[in-house]
């Protein structure tokens, strides 16, 4: 475990603009600070981002909001007032990349839509997350990630087939279509720098200047692009996905099985060699030399007679001895860890996958490391989640407000 001084990192000089709350646009502009872009995040004045309060809390601020804000500075603006919208449009205009996730349409009421800015500045990157897109007839609705999972496929095929369908124990969907937001903004900031760069006339004048874009991120769509053959599989076969458990369906065998100590462990011997190596750890010769095993399309059909032979070995060995002779044998095979599990583990420690740190109080706090791992430019952590509105005065001088006009602003609850 380590406290991390991170480098400047690749984003050095990259300025961004968050206007969104909870979890998809604020996780897209966490993973850009934690690389070293200076993000801005604006927040209603009193309350915040909700975010802060959700969850386990510690003196009445989410311990998520620490991992959530790092490295970021909290602006506070009342956005319905016409003096914080100008604010928050000079910031626009000096931002390399703009993340949002308001639903479609209220940007636009405070011009500060895409096509409002663009006009000012056509270098403009804005990453627009919201339930299902900018576009098509649910656009106005509300999503959230539970729904974008939903739709896009992944409840759909979570849990067992004699129940209901489950959904996984984080907000997936978000952090997945956080994750698209992220790439699209790196691929729209390359594409902007290769056409002209950055556009920097602050005093209006339109100068020539590289090709910004809008990336329109669904939730739904994020979770839709993992689901595999999804799509190939019922268009060319009429197969529908349905929910298998702990089993991966059509590749064989993977799944998890129960250990004679009652612990869960995940055997993965789809490889064909793989698999031959694992009957031979289990002492099942004969299927390792079976014909008909020795490819995958063959051990489908008979999937469940080689989980019942894996399971009947699982159920003779502790947890521990089952993971030594499995790994001795080059089968992949895991435990399933709770975070318990993770803080004393020695691979996570080994990579140094916890950093400490301190609140404003100097109570430590441990959070996970920042990834993934970049040899010469990494990322890390410079403060975690900050005060509500901590760097409002900061942030105001630098756009040229004085002292009483920043008082101003607070006394007309602008800020």
């Amino acid at each position: 475990m380590t406290t991390t001084t991170p480098s400047s990192g690749p984003l050095a000089g990259i300025k961004v603009l968050e206007l969104g709350t909870l979890i998809a646009g604020p996780f897209c502009s966490r993973m850009l600070a934690e690389f070293g872009a200076d993000v801005i995040k604006v927040e209603a004045p009193g309350v915040g981002d909700p975010l802060r309060q959700w969850r386990v809390l510690k003196d009445g601020t989410s311990l998520w909001w620490s991992v959530q804000a790092r490295n970021k500075k909290s602006l506070t603006l009342n956005m319905k007032d016409p003096q914080a919208q100008d604010i928050a449009r000079k910031l626009a205009l000096e931002a390399d990349i703009i993340i949002e996730n308001y639903r479609p349409g209220v940007l636009e009421k405070w011009n500060l839509g895409y096509e409002d800015l663009k006009k000012l500045n056509p270098a403009t990157i804005m990453v627009r997350l919201s339930g299902y897109g900018q576009t098509g007839p649910l656009k106005d609705l509300p999503g959230f990630g539970a729904i974008g999972e939903s739709m896009g496929g992944i409840r759909y095929v979570s849990g067992h087939q004699d129940r209901p369908p489950v959904r996984i124990g984080i907000s997936i969907g978000d952090s997945v279509a956080a994750l698209h937001g992220v790439i699209g903004a790196m691929m729209a900031l390359r594409h902007r720098d290769v056409t002209g760069g950055r556009w920097n006339g602050k005093d209006g004048e339109l100068r020539v200047a590289g090709q910004g874009q809008m990336v329109d991120v669904a939730l739904y769509e994020s979770v839709f692009n993992l689901m595999e053959s999804l799509v190939p599989e019922f268009d060319q076969a009429g197969v529908v996905r349905e929910r298998t458990g702990g089993a991966l369906p059509g590749i064989v065998p993977s799944n998890t099985y129960t250990t004679a100590d009652g612990k869960n462990i995940v055997i993965a011997g789809n490889g064909d060699a793989i698999f031959k190596r694992l009957m031979l750890a289990i002492d099942r010769a004969d299927m390792a030399n079976d014909p008909q095993l020795e490819r995958n399309d063959g051990r489908v059909p008979r999937t469940e007679e080689i989980d019942r032979a894996i399971q009947a070995w699982c159920s003779g060995k502790t947890i521990d001895d089952a993971l030594a002779i499995l790994q001795a044998a080059d089968v992949p095979v895991g435990k399933i860890y709770s975070v318990r599990d993770m803080m004393t583990d020695p691979q996570f420690l080994a990579r140094n996958m916890f950093e400490q740190h301190a609140f404003a109080d100097g109570t430590p706090i441990k959070l996970p490391a920042v990834t993934p791992k970049l040899s010469e430019t990494p990322g890390g952590t410079k403060w975690i989640g900050p005060e509500l509105g901590q760097h409002n005065a900061e942030i105001l001088r630098s756009l040229g407000y004085d002292d009483a006009q920043i008082a101003q602003l607070r006394e007309d609850k602008v800020i």
